[in-house]
């Protein structure tokens, strides 16, 4: 049997590592932290053991990328759901109730993740998290800031802030009350956005995530075998543009 292509074996990486941050997702969201553990995540994923730390220095790495790119795609999904527009007051409002409706829909995976970044590592500059944050930036600077790079720092701020207290436990704030006092902040309309109680297509998170992860069901590129480290330089593997810096 020849062996496959450089273009291959880049292509089943990707799906492997989509795989484990899928299992990942579901499986936090399923038992919470601290019961899911790393083989739980491969088991799931279909994949070895040994792709987990190919791909994620750790169990908070992996969990924190997994995140993020359930973020960054329900964010996309929200900024480009029908009808489709270019308005920025709109697609702010879409951006806000984007990552607030995680809050409400999600509320294990996002605890999770806020008690991961306030640990002393901080947050994972994976690219889910570049992705997500490129989302917002363009957000920031389509509404019309004339310094979107300071900008984009503060609705974060606000953003995360307002998810902490929707999730803190025993004495969580309202979404449509945060919801409120963000949208006077960026003098947005109530009826903009996804409002409190609105059924819109992809305006709700829902409970098959599926759809945010490309994946596919060919056998894994393993780690070590000659086809699945085509020559980086150093003989780094690939994949480790995923790792934490």
């Amino acid at each position: 049997m020849s062996p496959r292509s450089a273009s291959v074996n880049e292509e089943l990486r990707r799906r492997s590592r989509e795989r484990l941050l899928q299992a990942a997702v579901e499986l936090v969201s399923e038992r919470g932290y601290e019961a899911t553990t790393l083989g739980d995540i491969a088991d799931r994923a279909g994949s070895a053991r040994g792709l987990v730390s190919y791909y994620f220095p750790g169990k908070r790495q992996l969990v924190q990328s997994a995140v993020h790119r359930l973020m960054h795609r329900t964010l996309e999904e929200g900024l480009e759901r029908e009808p489709r527009t270019d308005d920025g007051r709109e697609r702010m409002a879409r951006a806000i109730d984007a990552i607030l409706g995680l809050a409400r829909d999600q509320p294990v995976l996002m605890r999770q993740h806020m008690a991961g970044i306030l640990q002393a590592e901080g947050f994972v500059q994976c690219p889910e998290q570049q992705r997500l944050a490129q989302l917002l930036g363009d957000t920031v600077a389509r509404h019309g800031s004339p310094d979107a790079a300071t900008d984009y720092p503060m609705l974060r701020a606000l953003l995360m802030g307002s998810v902490y207290a929707a999730l803190v436990p025993g004495v969580p704030m309202p979404v449509p009350t945060l919801r409120a006092e963000l949208f006077k902040r960026y003098r947005l309309d109530w009826e903009m956005g996804v409002p409190p109680e609105t059924e819109v297509p992809g305006g709700r998170c829902e409970t098959d995530l599926s759809r945010f992860f490309a994946t596919g069901h060919e056998p894994d590129a393993q780690p070590g075998r000659s086809d699945a480290q085509p020559g980086r330089p150093g003989g780094q593997p690939d994949g480790a543009e995923g790792r934490s810096k």
